[in-house]
């Protein structure tokens, strides 16, 4: 991966002015969208995967070719670490063996944290590292903080931590997660110095863009 990328270009000056609507929208009507076949069957063996290892959870959502999955795996070695990614074409790139205590999922994020949620999963962390921004004001219901799937995302808990190159995605976030919870969250610049968690992660800061990251405790609801 080449080390030129260039900044996320939007055309909003500041937060979605429908950002609030769009969250009170999500709030109050939960989403109905039929569950996938391939990720009911997905989310099954993951289940059963996770039953038998009695430890703590840790998600990795939207992890991409799974090296960000690794590496927390090496984190938290006394965790259960899952990372989930819609692409059977990313997850099946050879990055080496899985850690034991790792499983990468094949499924549809939307679908998967319904079907957590409706298990009682409880994650410990949740990182949704570097998700794709979806800068056109247009497209503001495509990002996490805009989608009816929010609330269920919120609810299961944990550690919520999320990084991102574009600061306004994580503004938003952080009015989203207050609208529904309450909670402020805690944003800050980070500066990873080679021990970066994902392949983009190292690309835009090789290529001098700012990161930030979000951090806010969440309760199970």
């Amino acid at each position: 991966m080449q080390h030129n990328s260039r900044p996320v270009i939007s055309n909003q000056p500041g937060p979605h002015q429908d950002l609030a609507r769009r969250v009170s929208r999500a709030l109050a009507h939960p989403l109905r969208k039929p569950i996938a076949e391939h990720t009911q069957y997905n989310f099954a063996l993951a289940a059963e995967w996770l039953a038998g290892r009695q430890t703590p959870l840790v998600l990795d959502s939207g992890c991409g070719v799974g090296i960000s999955t690794r590496q927390l795996a090496a984190q938290f070695p006394a965790h259960a670490v899952i990372g989930v990614d819609r692409s059977e074409d990313r997850l099946g790139r050879d990055h080496g063996k899985l850690p034991e205590n790792a499983l990468l999922v094949r499924a549809d994020l939307v679908d998967f944290w319904r079907l957590a949620y409706q298990a009682g999963w409880a994650p410990e962390h949740h990182f949704l590292l570097y998700p794709n921004p979806y800068p056109k004001a247009a497209h503001l219901k495509m990002r996490w903080h805009g989608h009816a799937v929010l609330p269920t995302l919120l609810a299961l808990g944990g550690h919520l931590e999320l990084r991102s190159n574009w600061s306004l995605y994580v503004e938003e976030f952080a009015l989203a997660v207050a609208q529904v919870t309450g909670k402020q969250s805690a944003v800050t610049e980070i500066a990873p110095k080679d021990d970066y968690l994902t392949p983009f992660e190292a690309k835009y800061a090789r290529s001098g863009q700012a990161l930030w990251r979000l951090c806010v405790e969440l309760e199970r609801i």
